[in-house]
């Protein structure tokens, strides 16, 4: 569905939510919708459990969330306001982890 500006982050050591998150861009919510609806049908079709999605009637911020990977579908402005890149990223410091 021509998703836009798609980044995998690694999660893997960061948190147990899951092992990476995708997050991408569609033009205009109509796009989102598109983009988010042709990634759940393909889930389902390779035989994967229906991931839960969040953000489908607004369509400004979709969430799938299949388990492993967690799939962010956003609008350019919205992507940008959230930047979730900058919270999970690759730049983010090392955490201590608390005994």
């Amino acid at each position: 569905m021509k998703a836009e500006d798609i980044t995998v982050i690694d999660l893997v050591g960061k948190t147990s939510l899951a092992d990476a998150m995708i997050i991408a861009s569609g033009r205009v919510n109509r796009h989102v919708a598109s983009i988010a609806d042709s990634l759940v049908e393909a889930l389902k079709a390779s035989g994967l459990q229906t991931p839960k999605v969040e953000g489908m009637p607004a369509c400004d911020w979709v969430l799938i969330d299949t388990g492993d990977i967690i799939v962010h579908v956003f609008r350019p402005e919205v992507r940008q306001f959230y930047n979730l890149e900058k919270m999970w990223g690759a730049d983010r410091p090392n955490e201590r982890l608390v005994s």
